[in-house]
């Protein structure tokens, strides 16, 4: 089951962002919605290698009670499940571009490799 999201108190926004982003999957998640739109769960997992069907309904779980991730059921046999990020998903998505940033500039700078990803999934 998903934790509760915390509600404070926080000892700054630094501390109150990161309650929301913590855990392996969820900068990830933020970002393929960013890149995509609207993605079905398989395709949300086809995306993220290495994530875990549990993992990964929990980290949506806790990002739509935080108020991040949008899910859309539609009445349809067999029923369509639709994720996408709301207003404030995609701000925080923002807020952490300089991040990103960082962390590519100390990847280059140390010769870290990436994950190859399919043209498909992210091209």
């Amino acid at each position: 089951m998903a934790k509760a999201p915390r509600t404070g108190p926080y000892i700054c926004g630094i501390d109150a962002a990161l309650d929301v982003v913590s855990g392996k999957w969820k900068g990830l998640i933020l970002w393929e919605l960013d890149a995509h739109g609207v993605r079905r769960f398989a395709e949300l997992r086809r995306g993220l290698p290495g994530v875990s069907e549990k993992m990964l309904t929990q980290h949506l779980r806790e990002m739509e009670e935080d108020g991040l991730v949008h899910r859309e059921v539609y009445a349809e046999v067999p029923p369509r499940v639709e994720y996408s990020l709301t207003e404030s998903g995609h701000a925080l998505n923002q807020a952490l571009a300089p991040l990103g940033a960082w962390g590519t500039e100390r990847m280059r700078r140390e010769g870290f490799t990436t994950v190859d990803m399919p043209q498909t999934s992210h091209g």
